[in-house]
């Protein structure tokens, strides 16, 4: 028998976990380790935090769904990696805390024969300055009590635009390294079509703020990608999009403080600015958890498992951008260290950044970090999940017969820009590959145009809708939910 625990409920674990659950036979052990109770479907916040859903339409509770479908559940943190057990147990473990009330703070020792790291990354608000979720008229919509968070005071800001005030809104990026410009970009398009809603929009200001090098980068290079008939860089959609909503923008920069309504940022060229603002919402930088790892005599490893986040099977050794290839990118998220120790999603050390870094004049890193959430994160997963179950299968001889680069896979992605089945709209960008290849497409920046393509309109919104209700379906694991594809 194999016990596989699996750290961390969001997409990444939740996937690899349903899906060992349902190929592996019933001897075999999967167990959810995870401090949120509640499972959520995070593309769908954006839609909370305009008040268009209620949080709890985007959300269910893990235990009883893992009871019924025979997976263990601990609500607990990981707190250490022990890849080689201890003097008192021989088996890998990993100590957890409880985060419920009846048993907050108590320690446990989980073993382990398999080990998915899934924790995803730690939202820092605190590296910078100022940038806490609901005070100095700053929020989040990273979690859906962020989102409930920003809906409430944007619904009271709406209020006193209908009474005649005239509104500063800021949204976008709210770090020099943050990445997830999609979500704010998604926000920011929901925003301005819910102040026209109310009929305010020429009450307001607002503004885009971001630390990317061009418009539609996204941390992702940009695209050139094709569009109806034509040929366009991702750039020139969203200045179109924005300039016809009258969205002004701020990029590259770097926010470095934030006061009540008060906004200060660096930009590359060394200058350092400040706006102000009666409403913002701003993407945190991601980091690791900060994890420690200890071999068998309690000497400190972390550095065989840690780069920030964990150390898988990418190419991590230090080269110019000039010498940055697909070839960099991960395949099966496998530790090299303890070969039973696996990290998708957004849990993995990347090995470089997508976009190409910057530095302000006065050696400040200026540039969004590699995206890695939404489908590649349950891409990842699965394939993580089949290795294992191969593995397993073929009597713990490892099976790497899976695999799948972010260099040779594709991702989807589409914007909602307002809601409602005959007034919502939509922006849809496919990508191939996520990862730009230079050397397979030289002419196309490093992407394959009709696997890379982007729409506007009616369409899109409806589809956004299609996949909030397919996704929650499939993450309760209703019948044949291993039919919709990650």
């Amino acid at each position: 028998m194999s016990k596989i625990v699996v750290l961390g409920a969001g997409i990444s674990g939740h996937v690899a976990a349903a899906h060992l659950r349902r190929k592996l036979p019933k001897e075999h052990e999967v167990i959810v380790v995870s401090p949120n109770s509640n499972y959520q479907w995070v593309p769908s916040n954006i839609w909370v935090g305009i008040g268009r859903m209620k949080s709890k339409e985007i959300y269910f509770p893990l235990a009883p769904l893992y009871k019924k479908k025979g997976i263990g559940f601990k609500q607990a943190k990981v707190v250490t990696f022990h890849p080689e057990g201890d003097k008192d147990i021989a088996k890998p473990y990993v100590m957890v805390e409880y985060v419920t009330e009846e048993r907050k703070g108590e320690k446990e020792k989980v073993t382990y024969d398999y080990l998915i790291n899934a924790t995803g990354p730690k939202l820092n608000f605190e590296a910078t300055e100022g940038l806490i979720p609901g005070t100095n008229k700053t929020y989040s919509v990273c979690t859906y009590h962020h989102a409930d968070e920003a809906w409430k005071a944007l619904s009271e800001l709406i209020q006193q635009m209908k009474q005649g005030k005239k509104a500063k809104i800021m949204i976008g990026t709210g770090h020099a390294k943050s990445t997830c410009q999609g979500a704010a970009f998604e926000y920011i398009l929901n925003v301005e079509q819910e102040l026209r809603e109310h009929k305010v929009r020429e009450n307001a200001e607002i503004t885009w703020i971001a630390n990317e090098h061009e418009l539609g980068d996204f941390g992702i290079d940009g695209m050139l990608m094709s569009y109806g008939n034509m040929t366009m860089k991702s750039k020139e959609m969203v200045e179109m999009i924005f300039e016809d909503r009258g969205i002004k923008w701020i990029i590259e920069a770097g926010v470095n403080k934030i006061e009540d309504g008060k906004l200060h940022y660096e930009t590359l060229d060394g200058e350092f600015k400040t706006e102000t603002y009666d409403f913002a919402m701003l993407i945190p930088a991601f980091s690791g958890h900060g994890f420690k790892a200890y071999n068998k005599e309690g000497v400190d490893i972390t550095d065989k498992l840690f780069k920030g986040f964990m150390i898988v099977d990418a190419d991590y050794t230090p080269k110019p951008y000039e010498e940055w290839s697909v070839q960099d990118w991960p395949e099966t998220y496998q530790n090299p260290s303890y070969p039973n120790i696996f990290a998708p999603g957004i849990a993995f050390a990347p090995p470089h950044p997508i976009s190409k870094p910057r530095t302000s004049k006065n050696g400040t890193p200026i540039s969004p970090s590699p995206p890695r959430t939404g489908m590649p994160s349950g891409i990842t997963a699965k394939i993580v999940a089949d290795n294992i179950i191969d593995t397993i299968k073929k009597g713990g001889d490892i099976s790497l017969h899976h695999k799948g680069s972010m260099g040779n896979m594709g991702a989807a992605c589409i914007a909602s820009a307002g809601y409602g089945l005959t007034t919502g709209s939509g922006m849809s960008i496919t990508t191939f590959p996520i990862v730009p290849d230079y050397h397979k497409y030289p002419d196309t920046q490093g992407r394959k145009l009709g696997k890379t393509f982007g729409s506007i309109g009616l369409a899109g919104h409806w589809l956004k809708l299609a996949l909030h209700y397919a996704f929650l379906y499939k993450a309760k694991m209703k019948p044949f939910w291993w039919l919709i594809p990650e």
